[in-house]
């Protein structure tokens, strides 16, 4: 259980950090994010969310969270944008699919329908329109 305001104190801990807004020689993390997801190849087009932290070089505590944030910010961006989802190419490693919060962000935004039983069709789909996008830009 956590306290009324814990979670807005956490993001703010987070953000004086920088670790999601960046300074002024590391760029933001969503936009590092952003640009690990749009280089991604038809023959490794995925990140566990664990490889992402990874790769971005976040270290503990909180590496998952600050990852989850970012990736939740390119949910937004991209829905107000129009392009597909990038954050759809990150995966748990325990069954490849998104986490749950991926999902219910995505109906939230009114991306994905609110029937669990269609999240995993349209998350393929969103996928597969990611992926030819990353595609377009290599070809």
């Amino acid at each position: 259980m956590s306290l009324p305001g814990s979670r807005h104190r956490r993001r703010a801990r987070l953000c004086r950090a920088g670790s999601i807004t960046g300074s002024a020689d590391n760029p933001p993390l969503v936009e590092q994010v952003r640009a690990l997801l749009s280089n991604r190849g038809a023959d490794a087009p995925c990140f566990t969310y664990q490889g992402l932290a990874t790769t971005l070089g976040l270290t503990p505590p909180g590496t998952i969270q600050r990852s989850a944030a970012a990736l939740e910010q390119t949910m937004r961006e991209n829905v107000v944008a129009g392009p597909p989802m990038i954050a759809a190419l990150v995966v748990s490693r325990a069954d490849g699919l998104p986490r749950r919060g991926f999902f219910d962000l995505a109906v939230a935004l009114g991306r994905f329908p609110a029937d669990p039983s269609r999240h995993r069709a349209a998350w393929q789909a969103e996928c597969a329109t990611v992926l030819g996008q990353v595609e377009e830009r290599w070809a």
